[in-house]
């Protein structure tokens, strides 16, 4: 899959909007959602910003949607986004379980111990990570699930 391989052309543009869509709720493991990516020869930008963009209205306006066929139709139709702003992908909403992590570390830990500590948080197929600064990583999903304190613990250690 090309949207997982650092080789590809695409790989850019794929990454800048991941964890956003991720957020809304695309499943990228779904074979539909992959064969979808994987056919856009043209438009992928704006596919995806429409599809962030179209989500944003829907939830404003308290409206049920499916963002993996919402993706899809996006990629098939090659959407045009109608109102993008790149400050979208700084709101709450669209922040993934590891951005929330990263900030909620900050009034855990402080700025200097979370810098200390955290070397990055990142994706690798389509699971979130954190890489310590010790050499060791941990699932996203499983920091939240520990105590502040444990985690500090690993991630000193």
């Amino acid at each position: 899959m090309w949207f997982w391989s650092q080789d590809s052309v695409k790989y850019d543009i794929f990454k800048q909007y991941e964890r956003a869509l991720i957020a809304i709720g695309v499943n990228f493991s779904l074979e539909e959602v992959q064969i979808s990516l994987e056919g856009c020869t043209y438009g992928l930008e704006d596919a995806l910003r429409s599809t962030i963009d179209y989500v944003l209205w829907l939830e404003k306006n308290d409206l049920q949607f499916f963002p993996n066929a919402i993706l899809i139709s996006a990629v098939r139709e090659q959407w045009k986004p109608k109102a993008w702003r790149d400050e979208y992908l700084e709101l709450p909403l669209l922040q993934s379980a590891g951005q929330r992590w990263w900030n909620a570390a900050v009034s855990q830990w402080e700025y200097d111990v979370r810098n200390r500590l955290v070397a990055d948080v990142f994706y690798d197929n389509g699971q979130e990570f954190i890489q310590f600064t010790n050499g060791k990583e941990m699932l996203v999903e499983t920091a939240w699930r520990w105590e502040w304190e444990r985690v500090l613990e690993y991630a000193s250690s």
